[in-house]
């Protein structure tokens, strides 16, 4: 059973950065489509950023387009989202998952797909004015 363990949550105000890290058992390349997924309180789990395991073909959800990237180190067995100008509704649980028979359908975006089989536990983050 593949392990995934997000760090790199945390506090920030407005307009501030984060690097998410998400570090995984197995080597990106097992699996087909690697992504982040966000749940704000009260909200659906919603994918925001996804992935080719190959490290090609990133898709993101419109509300955080040129703001968040989203990146492979197969060395290091690790998926990053790295974000910026980061906004109130930003704010949320983030988890990282994995796909290991699907491709990265555009589809995904902005929903929490059964195709991502392997979930971390999250990393939390909040965002103050």
């Amino acid at each position: 059973q593949v392990q995934l363990m997000e760090s790199g949550g945390g506090s920030v105000k407005v307009g501030g950065s984060l690097k998410l890290s998400c570090t995984m058992s197995e080597p990106s390349v097992t699996w087909y489509c690697l992504g982040w997924f966000r749940q704000a309180p009260g909200k659906e789990r919603a994918g925001i950023a996804i992935i080719e395991e190959d490290g090609t073909d990133a898709k993101y959800l419109d509300a955080v387009k040129g703001r968040f990237t989203i990146s492979i180190d197969d060395a290091k067995n690790t998926l990053y989202l790295e974000m910026r100008s980061l906004k109130p509704e930003d704010a949320g649980m983030y988890y990282c998952a994995l796909a290991p028979r699907y491709t990265c359908w555009a589809s995904y975006i902005g929903k929490a797909p059964k195709d991502f089989e392997f979930w971390g536990q999250g990393t939390q983050v909040t965002v103050s004015t």
